[in-house]
């Protein structure tokens, strides 16, 4: 292999031959989008504007329906060209696995550029795949569980070389967020088409809007690092750390919202207590909490500023006094609780001694990931409140069947 080709292999590029590398296929894409942004153009002028039928059985994403459907008019000589030249659609679905793969193998040493454009390769052959299979009559069942599973394995791909290059520091943590929320939402949506409800028009983070943003966020990133630190043999690519937050965010919320439509459908909500005033509730748990947070504040320093009081001894008296008011509101305002009070009382200490041990748990571990402490603090925060302290306190502490039996209960187990 000659010595440019090593060169160009290892990365050991300098920043105008990084801003190449990464901006150059963005010209071609350019030139090719805006060549047949003009013909479309013509095409609507003298017809009515292109329909695909399997794009308008989708939901539109973060992508306009107009947009979507000049890309898939924009596929059409690719798809013409592979199904004359009676290309099986098994073989395009495995190429962009290997696309894919290549793309994970890139990013992983830092080959961002050539990474990104792989992934974003794969991507289109995976939109052509199925659409060859269909115009030559090749579907089958078969195929279609293949497409499905070797579509995991393209995302995962990139995000496991993602994660590689990122796996010393905190942007090891949203790389497995993207990675789990991209495996959940296809999930969430089969398990659904088992149970017999179509998801397919539901949420706005789908694989085309995945792939676009990892991908393009990814190869682009390179330009970046180069105008902000150009002799950086090993730069952090801040577009796609960005691109990963977001895609971890939107995926996983994505999921949540197939989901709560999915137990909506079965009508299980209630069951799981997704009931009509599901946001409500946590948003004035955490308001209280938030108020009785600063009241333990503002007593603690109160006691130990003013009255002069031992800090350990004022740090306590402010959490207790904190705990009362944080305890008075969670049951009478945020759950508007009835019953005997004391045992709801015993409950949510234990409950919050619980909650303290686990967000202590949590930012260490986060920290031992060389997450910064404030991210550390907020993401344990809301994780242990979405999933351990929210949930508790609705269906333990303050819950109606919680409460201890009356009088003629009693009696009648007597």
């Amino acid at each position: 292999m000659s010595a440019d080709a090593n060169h160009w292999l290892a990365g050991q590029l300098n920043g105008i031959e990084r801003i190449v590398s990464a901006a150059g296929p963005v010209l071609l894409l350019l030139i090719y989008f805006g060549a047949a942004g003009i013909l479309y153009g013509l095409r609507r002028l003298r017809n009515k504007p292109f329909f695909d039928e399997e794009i308008s059985q989708r939901a539109a994403g973060l992508g306009a329906y107009r947009l979507r459907h000049f890309f898939a008019w924009t596929m059409r000589p690719w798809c013409s060209l592979l199904t004359h030249a009676a290309i099986p659609p098994n073989v395009i679905t495995s190429l962009s696995v290997v696309f894919a793969l290549a793309a994970g193998l890139a990013v992983a040493p830092g080959r961002f550029a050539l990474g990104g454009w792989l992934f974003v390769l794969a991507g289109v052959l995976d939109f052509l795949d199925g659409r060859v299979a269909r115009s030559t009559g090749q579907t089958t069942l078969g195929g279609a569980a293949l497409d499905s599973v070797l579509d995991r394995y393209v995302e995962s791909a990139m995000l496991v070389g993602l994660a590689w290059y990122y796996r010393h520091n905190w942007v090891l943590v949203p790389c497995l967020l993207a990675l789990t929320g991209s495996l959940l939402v296809p999930y969430v949506r089969a398990r659904a088409e088992s149970l017999g409800v179509s998801l397919a028009e539901v949420g706005f983070m789908q694989r085309p809007e995945r792939v676009v943003l990892l991908g393009v966020g990814t190869a682009l990133s390179p330009i970046v690092e180069v105008l902000i630190e150009p002799g950086d043999p090993h730069p952090p690519h801040r577009l796609a750390i960005g691109a990963m937050v977001v895609l971890g965010l939107t995926s996983h919320a994505t999921a949540l919202q197939r989901l709560y439509r999915l137990l909506g459908a079965l009508g299980g909500r209630a069951a799981v207590g997704l009931g009509p005033h599901t946001l409500a509730q946590p948003a004035r748990l955490a308001l209280g909490s938030a108020l009785a947070t600063l009241t333990d504040c503002a007593v603690a320093s109160a006691l130990a500023y003013a009255l002069q009081v031992h800090a350990g001894i004022a740090t306590a008296l402010g959490c207790v006094v904190g705990a009362c008011v944080s305890f008075v509101l969670a049951r009478g305002w945020a759950f508007e609780a009835t019953g005997h009070w004391l045992p709801q009382l015993w409950r949510y200490a234990g409950v919050s001694a619980a909650t303290a041990c686990l967000n202590s748990g949590g930012v260490v571990l986060l920290l031992g990931l060389n997450a910064p402490f404030l991210l550390a603090w907020w993401c344990t925060r809301i994780v242990v409140f979405a999933t351990w302290s929210y949930p508790l306190q609705r269906d333990f502490v303050f819950s109606a069947a919680s409460a201890l039996p009356s009088e003629a209960t009693v009696g009648s187990r007597t």
